[in-house]
């Protein structure tokens, strides 16, 4: 078995958060109208990619009605929506939807992931929670041979890749790099680029465009 196999593993059976998981089981009973119909699949989520990525993408926590629904990372909402069409754009996807888990999407020299593999109440997790989920981010970044560049969607996915890279041994600048869409950051062997989320607060209001998206998943697969 893989190592990025056994981290899959141990992500979906993980019930160390009660709180979280509470959450997701119950919104997977209680479901959304639009999705009444499907059977939720409510178990943390692993993250999806190419095992041979030298992109790593990292979010915050999947989604309650999408990844949280779907089981797979930004899959079967509108962030999702947003980025794999970028990641098409850029070379790094084979189509620019993400639907379910059987629609046929393949990554290519990329791999995505969240620091909580949870979705939380108000999209929020506790810094203790974030702490407890934070060693499966760290067995992923290990299981990417290849990972050269990660890519931060957003302050809380910034701080949690300085903090798995920290546990993994790769010291963090100082002064400690501060978050900004564009901003870099040398970290051991990875290099490190925030970028705004693709939240519908940030798309919806131009905060996040398309064309800025685009430019930073370029720049930092090269």
């Amino acid at each position: 078995m893989t190592k990025l196999l056994r981290a899959r593993e141990q992500i979906v059976s993980c019930a160390r958060c009660s709180r979280l998981r509470e959450y997701c089981e119950r919104v997977g009973i209680e479901k959304k109208r639009a999705y009444r119909d499907e059977i939720y699949w409510a178990k943390p989520v692993p993250g999806f990619g190419d095992p041979a990525a030298r992109l790593l993408i990292v979010g915050l926590a999947p989604a309650a009605h999408g990844a949280n629904r779907t089981g797979r990372v930004f899959t079967g909402d509108r962030s999702g929506d947003f980025l794999y069409a970028s990641m098409y754009r850029c070379g790094l996807a084979n189509q620019p939807t993400s639907v379910a888990l059987d629609d046929g999407l393949e990554l290519s020299g990329a791999y995505v992931a969240a620091v909580n593999r949870c979705a939380p109440p108000g999209n929020k997790p506790t810094p203790e929670e974030r702490d407890t989920c934070l060693p499966y981010l760290e067995r992923e970044i290990a299981a990417l041979t290849e990972l050269r560049s990660i890519v931060a969607l957003g302050a809380f996915a910034w701080d949690g890749i300085l903090r798995a890279l920290a546990a993994l041994g790769h010291a963090t600048p100082r002064p400690k790099p501060r978050f900004r869409h564009g901003a870099e950051a040398t970290v051991g062997p990875y290099r490190l680029v925030g970028c705004f989320h693709p939240s519908q607060q940030n798309t919806f209001t131009g905060k996040l465009t398309p064309e800025m998206l685009d430019e930073v998943l370029r720049a930092a697969a090269t």
